[in-house]
């Protein structure tokens, strides 16, 4: 699975698992760190760590394994690195705070149908 299916997949799980404003955003020509970054809220803390536990549930499946998770569980913003592909997962309130899309404006944001 190249990062962009990854970044694809996530999204897909996370709209599984009925997660709100997936926002899937190419970072590949601004950042060195990662190709592609997914942003997704929950409703609550709980939601949010539901959602984590979800998609590295999912990747595993496929043989991909997280190399580190930042705010585990009761947390308003969890962080999942998947090395090309980042992963943010918010509440809605700690979404509008940070409003992480307005930092990456100037990059392609990709439709969840792909």
């Amino acid at each position: 699975m190249d990062c962009k299916e990854m970044a694809m997949f996530s999204a897909r799980t996370l709209d599984n698992k009925k997660a709100r404003d997936i926002t899937i955003i190419n970072i590949g020509n601004k950042a060195a760190f990662a190709d592609y970054m997914v942003l997704a809220s929950g409703g609550s803390r709980r939601q949010v760590g539901t959602l984590c536990d979800e998609l590295e549930e999912q990747f595993e499946k496929e043989g991909i394994f997280v190399q580190s998770i930042e705010g585990k569980k009761n947390s308003d913003w969890i962080l999942m690195d998947y090395g090309d592909i980042i992963i943010n997962l918010l509440t809605s309130d700690m979404r509008e705070k940070y409003n992480i899309e307005k930092v990456w404006a100037d990059c392609e944001i990709l439709d969840l149908e792909g």
